[in-house]
């Protein structure tokens, strides 16, 4: 399995013999993620993983979690950067003080009409996939 992690996260490899005191919040969430992923949960559930994260990490992040994807796992994803959500989620929810006021693909986030709801005002956006059973 760790061969397994190393591949998805590459850059945890570097990170063996540091001490997670001398680690960025990015690189910490890493091994985070990396530690879930290898009990092969059925469910994931993540709270804003991108949350003070850079660019160049969250895409590293997104690219990971295709893989849980891939073998099964779904995953329930709670998150307002539109990027991420757009990239890696399958089926969307927003909702705005606890409503759901909008359910459909990702590819609806692209539709102008959703602009309005997500904006800083608006609640969290959430990403859910849904597999097959």
């Amino acid at each position: 399995m760790a061969a397994e992690i190393f591949e998805l996260l590459p850059v945890l490899k570097d990170m063996l013999n540091r001490r997670s005191g001398d680690l960025s919040g990015g690189q910490r969430q890493q091994i985070a993620i990396s530690r879930v992923l290898a009990i092969r949960p059925k469910l994931l559930v993540l709270d804003e993983p991108t949350e003070g994260i850079q660019t160049s990490v969250i895409k590293d992040i997104g690219r990971a979690l295709e893989h849980p994807r891939n073998k099964g796992t779904s995953i329930l994803l709670v998150e307002q950067y539109l990027d991420f959500c757009r990239a890696i989620g399958d089926h969307i929810y927003i909702m705005n003080r606890g409503e759901v006021v909008h359910s459909g693909p990702a590819e609806s986030l692209d539709n102008p009409d959703m602009r309005a709801h997500l904006t800083i005002e608006a609640g969290a956006l959430i990403i859910c996939y849904e597999m097959a059973g």
